[in-house]
């Protein structure tokens, strides 16, 4: 599935962003929690887009099985969120989206802690992305271009789940265009 438009994806998110998955709030709340975040750290409009778009992966996937969340394998909603944007954004959107559960694997690998503060759906998650980096895995993705900014969109994907500030299909298109709009202008 290849989306064509911002408008596509917000019909997208207003169909299917209010599934929760396993996580305690919805997939649009996630969504605008972690561009806010982004936006609060001041990161470029591309980042703000791959924090905001990040798991659109899944919103694909759910159209694809029929409504069915998938839980018992890995769908690489990562890879199928970079491919379905690949008409719209530029690859220094995609390439974070694509990256952002390398980042997890890599942050569980090298990073004291890191894997205590996952959600359980995170964990559980992990489990089927194939667990934390072996040191040869975790080098080489150091080495790859936009590995800083695969971390920097997976630590507002953690922080992102808390629904301490909800945002909606509103924020969400606010976010969308005004960040798509300097994403393609400047």
């Amino acid at each position: 599935m290849k989306l064509d438009s911002t408008v596509a994806i917000v019909d997208l998110y207003r169909r299917l962003g209010g599934e929760k998955y396993s996580e305690a709030i919805s997939q649009t709340e996630h969504a605008v929690q972690c561009a806010w975040l982004a936006e609060k750290e001041g990161a470029a409009s591309h980042l703000v887009l791959a924090a905001l778009l990040h798991d659109i992966g899944h919103l694909v996937d759910l159209e694809m099985h029929d409504g069915r969340i998938v839980l018992d394998h890995d769908t690489r909603h990562e890879a199928t969120g970079g491919n379905c944007l690949s008409g719209i954004y530029p690859a220094r959107v995609r390439n974070p989206i694509v990256l952002h559960v390398e980042a997890k694997r890599w942050l569980c690998a090298r990073r004291d802690g890191y894997m205590d503060g996952l959600s359980p759906a995170s964990v559980h998650s992990l489990g089927l992305q194939g667990g934390p980096m072996s040191g040869p895995e975790a080098d080489r993705f150091e080495s790859m271009p936009g590995f800083a900014d695969a971390i920097a969109l997976r630590l507002w994907d953690d922080l992102g789940k808390d629904g301490t500030r909800g945002g909606d299909i509103d924020d969400l298109e606010n976010l969308l265009l005004r960040h798509s709009a300097a994403v393609t202008t400047g």
